[in-house]
């Protein structure tokens, strides 16, 4: 029962996160000074290709979709030597991401005034952080 309610949270997160990729790709503002990081304050770092945010959004939505697998809320038949790949390889992902770079993102970042890094220490970190744990929890269960 915990395997299929902590999946279904993950799936629940990991969606919410493509919807907002998809927004943003379709000219949406809300949120996106926060999440890009930046040097100064109206200064960042990279310009997002199109392409790469529908990409980002379509991962999130296979990583949700991969938890209903993995709790049987959706049959789906992954080849039994990929399945440990996947469901360690998402949360590992999840965790570096919580520790970082050591400059933009992460725990451990050097550029700690800007908007984005403030929204990353408050919350993106420990989000990553606390998803990369509840996906290593359930590949143990």
């Amino acid at each position: 029962m915990i395997l299929i309610l902590l999946s279904i949270a993950l799936c629940i997160v990991y969606t919410l996160f493509g919807v907002f990729h998809f927004y943003w790709l379709f000219g949406g503002t809300w949120g996106l000074s926060k999440v890009i990081p930046s040097t100064t304050e109206k200064v960042t770092t990279l310009a997002i290709p199109k392409f790469a945010t529908v990409v980002v959004a379509v991962v999130f939505i296979i990583f949700g979709s991969f938890y209903l697998i993995k709790a049987n809320v959706i049959k789906f038949n992954i080849p039994i030597w990929l399945s440990p790949y996947i469901y360690w390889s998402i949360p590992s992902i999840f965790i570096l991401r919580a520790i970082g770079e050591f400059k933009y993102v992460g725990f451990f970042k050097t550029i700690k005034h800007t908007e984005f890094a403030k929204a990353d220490s408050t919350f993106f970190s420990p989000l990553c952080l606390g998803l990369g744990s509840i996906g290593f929890l359930i590949e143990c269960l």
